[in-house]
């Protein structure tokens, strides 16, 4: 669970919350008047926001995008640990067992791994497949790895240029239903609020939600592709017959500085 993401949107709505909802005491000071919360719900504000922005994006993507919403917000709040340093030591496991034994006795090894990206390039290897097929799968793979995740984070970018837009559309429609109705002064105030409600939702689906959103399965993606760019380099490196010592050397020159520096530190280097 990723607590991180859970704690950063329950501070951001409780701040706005409070924010709203904090006004004058009697005494001079401050306190929550909840009451203030009710000048800032306006059903046609949503409908003109929430409505407009799903149908941008129903026009914008395949409903298959939609269907994915589940799926992201799971990698967002529960995702899968990608433990790059542990795809290292694998790797290495499988030159050392390739280089004493063969790469036939990597079949037998394969049992107890888990990954299945790991699995069929290592079995690639061990089918004796050409090393020039191998770089192609390889590089295929992650080549679509990277275009179906950027498909997805395009998904909330568009959501996050399109709310902010719909918003401004709802602020021009409160003020010309304002301008249009200037003497009724029983409609002057429901105008003005969908004309400035809808400004705010808009940047708060924009900033709050689908940017973070983004932002989030970015770094997943990030985490996910490095990963599978060690494995990829490390097979190849595997049928290419390279020392074991050297296999490490060259994967762990694939990790961020910030994961070196760590290593180094917990090994009193």
């Amino acid at each position: 669970m990723d607590l991180l993401s859970i704690l950063g949107f329950i501070l951001g709505v409780g701040f706005i919350l409070v924010s709203i909802m904090l006004g004058d005491a009697p005494d001079g000071g401050k306190m929550l008047i909840p009451k203030q919360l009710e000048g800032f719900f306006d059903l046609p504000s949503i409908m003109i926001v929430v409505g407009g922005t799903i149908a941008a994006l129903m026009i914008s993507f395949p409903l298959k995008s939609f269907a994915k919403i589940p799926k992201h917000l799971k990698i967002i709040f529960a995702p899968k640990k990608y433990n790059p340093q542990q795809y290292i030591e694998q790797i290495v496991f499988f030159a050392k067992e390739a280089r004493i034994n063969g790469l036939l006795a990597l079949e037998d090894k394969l049992s107890e791994t888990k990954d299945k990206f790991l699995k069929n390039s290592i079995l690639l290897v061990v089918d004796s497949v050409e090393p020039e097929k191998v770089r192609t799968l390889l590089n295929k793979e992650l080549e679509y790895l990277e275009e179906r995740h950027a498909q997805d984070m395009a998904f909330y970018n568009k959501a996050s240029e399109y709310s902010p837009a719909f918003g401004m559309i709802g602020t021009l429609i409160g003020l010309v239903n304002l301008l249009a109705n200037l003497e009724d002064t029983a409609t002057l105030t429901a105008n003005m609020a969908v004309a400035l409600v809808t400004t705010f939702y808009g940047t708060i689906l924009a900033n709050l939600i689908f940017k973070p959103i983004a932002s989030k399965l970015k770094a997943r993606h990030d985490e996910e592709y490095l990963c599978k760019l060690i494995i990829s380099e490390g097979v190849q490196a595997i049928q290419d017959g390279d020392n074991p010592n050297f296999i490490q050397e060259k994967l762990t020159r694939l990790l961020p500085a910030y994961s070196l520096k760590g290593d180094l530190k917990n090994t009193g280097k």
